[in-house]
């Protein structure tokens, strides 16, 4: 006979002795599981049979368990609380009424929305919520999460969206006021920081030494959020750095303009990663999106 799936006797007979061992009734183990209490018992005896050990004492009055029955029951109320558990998450995911997926503002805001405007084109039946969060917490709670990082890192179904160059941007007035040239000229001029270090998104000093300037650069202004951080850019307080998968648009409309030709690899990758294995919907969001970062590559 071939081995059976994970060397366990029939399912059957497990179920059959839990519930009997559980009430520490044949009676009641038969009312619950809609069978006959000869039915149970025969389940029983195959299960004693191939484990070669008694697991009830019987007695005129009922049965009881011995120490070897005892200990089965305990190691199949744990797996069996376990597979419950892990069932409820899934009805529970299957119930919702949306795909929810989480972002940073400046993801939601200059990718992921004007993305999901056109996959609601297609797809208008799917539901998806987005969930901002600029600060780096669990995402288990979504199905799925689009980080900047290091994708060789991850563990699960990932998928790189794209890899960006960083460019040194302003407004076209910044840009005709200041006439910059050089990489040089952009450490004279107002700079607009990110204070935000657990973003890992590079700043102006890791950017001017990619790039061979060592020089004392200007700190005009400081915000702790990207999006923010831009719309000043546009309103001409300074220059700012710019990740081009996130701001084509701008510079497309003519919003933010390239101060200079030098640009620096992004050390780190944009990437949507899938948390909901189960859920059909989740992952038709989840192929989609990696395909638009995938076209615009």
């Amino acid at each position: 006979m071939p081995k059976r799936p994970y060397d366990l006797p029939p399912l059957n007979a497990l179920a059959s002795f839990e519930a009997a061992a559980r009430h520490v009734s044949f009676k009641a183990a038969a009312r619950e599981l809609n069978v006959t209490p000869a039915a149970v018992s025969h389940q029983v005896k195959a299960l004693e049979a191939e484990l070669n050990c008694v697991l009830f004492y019987r007695a005129h009055k009922g049965v009881e368990l011995t120490e070897t029955g005892a200990y089965l029951l305990v190691a199949l109320q744990k797996g069996f609380e376990e597979i419950s558990e892990t069932i409820g998450q899934l009805r529970a995911r299957r119930a919702r009424s949306a795909v929810t997926i989480r972002s940073s503002t400046a993801v939601s805001s200059f990718w992921l929305t004007p993305k999901l405007a056109q996959f609601w084109q297609k797809y208008g039946h799917i539901q998806v919520a987005q969930v901002v969060d600029d600060f780096a917490t669990a995402a288990s709670d979504v199905d799925l999460s689009i980080h900047y990082g290091d994708l060789t890192q991850e563990s699960g179904p990932c998928q790189a969206l794209f890899h960006d160059r960083i460019t040194a941007l302003g407004s076209p007035r910044f840009a005709e006021r200041h006439q910059i040239t050089s990489v040089e000229d952009l450490a004279r001029v107002p700079l607009i920081h990110l204070d935000a270090p657990e973003t890992g998104w590079t700043d102006w000093t890791e950017w001017m030494a990619a790039l061979g300037c060592s020089a004392e650069m200007n700190a005009a202004h400081r915000v702790n959020n990207y999006v923010i951080a831009l719309q000043a850019a546009q309103d001409d307080m300074g220059a700012v750095l710019g990740w081009g998968g996130l701001i084509s648009d701008l510079v497309e409309r003519g919003k933010l303009v390239e101060l200079v030709p030098d640009t620096m690899s992004s050390p780190q990758d944009f990437y949507i990663k899938l948390h909901n294995q189960s859920s059909d919907r989740a992952r038709l969001v989840f192929n989609w999106l990696a395909r638009e970062g995938a076209d615009r590559g």
